[in-house]
């Protein structure tokens, strides 16, 4: 009864742009950008998907108006204090924040994406980086080199056709693929997973550490 009850006071509430752009994210979260469509938004909303358009002009705008909400859940590096710690909040935060979005990473990377929230993430990041010291040139290349491991890693960890719990069983199915003869290293390390020496997993922290320490030493050369 209560289930039913919030659904007929969500009915009843009227359409908004921030209304119909909550509703995309959901449903892209539930079905997947590409399943996205005007008619299934208007059936998750309970109405025509024709009075979309009083809220919206197009699907690209609904597209980059939940490419923006997605930013705005990223945390925002503070301007002030340990640059490398706020660039590593902010990392962590994006990954997490597009892992629960698996349709935003390739979104963001593919739009012009100048919606407010992420105009102010991009802007807070810039900033942290020029007051810690950074020439702007150098804040964009480190900024950009950031957004491509945290994109990257999410992208291939969204992808990648085997659960962690499993490489040690497709390593042994796949050993014979790769004699030692031909692939001696490859098949080094593989008998390192199937042994339980090594576990496999790629670590975001590894490669984001390697990229703040390399920012670090470039900063000290400024």
């Amino acid at each position: 009864m209560a289930k039913k009850t919030e659904d007929t006071a969500n009915e009843r509430r009227p359409l908004s742009r921030e209304r119909v752009l909550q509703a995309a994210v959901r449903l892209a979260d539930e079905v997947g950008i590409e399943s996205l469509s005007m008619r299934k938004l208007g059936q998750e909303l309970g109405v025509e998907a024709m009075s979309l358009y009083r809220h919206v002009a197009n699907k690209d705008e609904i597209l980059d108006g939940i490419v923006d909400i997605v930013a705005g859940e990223i945390e925002l590096p503070a301007l002030q204090g340990d640059w490398k710690a706020e660039m590593r909040r902010r990392a962590n935060s994006a990954h997490h924040v597009l892992m629960s979005h698996p349709w935003a990473t390739m979104l963001i990377v593919s739009r012009v994406n100048t919606g407010p929230a992420m105009l102010r993430y991009v802007d807070a990041t810039i900033g942290c980086l020029r007051e810690a010291g950074f020439t702007y040139a150098l804040a964009d290349h480190a900024w950009n080199a950031i957004d491509s491991h945290i994109y990257g890693f999410t992208l291939q960890k969204l992808n990648f056709p085997f659960a962690p719990e499993e490489y040690a069983e497709v390593a042994k199915a796949y050993i014979d693929q790769i004699p030692v003869e031909q692939y001696p290293y490859l098949n080094g390390m593989s008998r390192e997973v199937i042994d339980g020496k090594h576990d496999g997993l790629q670590d975001f922290a590894f490669g984001l550490d390697l990229l703040l320490d390399g920012l670090e030493s470039c900063l000290d050369r400024e």
